[in-house]
């Protein structure tokens, strides 16, 4: 899938979402090109496929990350990258909307899963 594809795939998918999702989400969804890497990674092996942005001067919105995309699934069918697609969209409106309502659950739950990279990687604490 090339860039452009990715980048029309993206919007397609956030367009199926409720109007309600985007309430208050001044900045939209956009597509970098860029391949980001999680500033946790030990190895090279831990990929930021999407992030959302809550600035006070750039306000609210949704990043995708296609380089991370196509490093972590560049050699999937183009079905199983638009789900991933949407799974990574359908966080980052999550991410929106706890923010929206003053809720942290998702963070919580991130929080955990980078926890669980951690003892993967280092193995248990002793």
């Amino acid at each position: 899938m090339s860039f452009e594809e990715f980048e029309t795939a993206t919007y397609e998918i956030a367009d199926t979402f409720p109007e309600d999702f985007f309430r208050e989400l001044n900045g939209g969804v956009m597509v970098k090109e860029d391949c980001r890497l999680h500033p946790a990674a030990v190895d090279h092996d831990l990929f930021v496929m999407g992030e959302y942005h809550c600035d006070r001067y750039l306000g609210r919105f949704v990043v995708l990350y296609f380089g991370s995309f196509l490093r972590c699934f560049g050699h999937c069918s183009e079905d199983y990258l638009r789900e991933k697609i949407r799974k990574v969209l359908l966080h980052e409106f999550r991410h929106h909307l706890e923010s929206l309502a003053g809720e942290r659950d998702l963070e919580i739950e991130d929080a955990i899963e980078l926890s669980r990279y951690y003892a993967r990687v280092h193995g248990p604490a002793s």
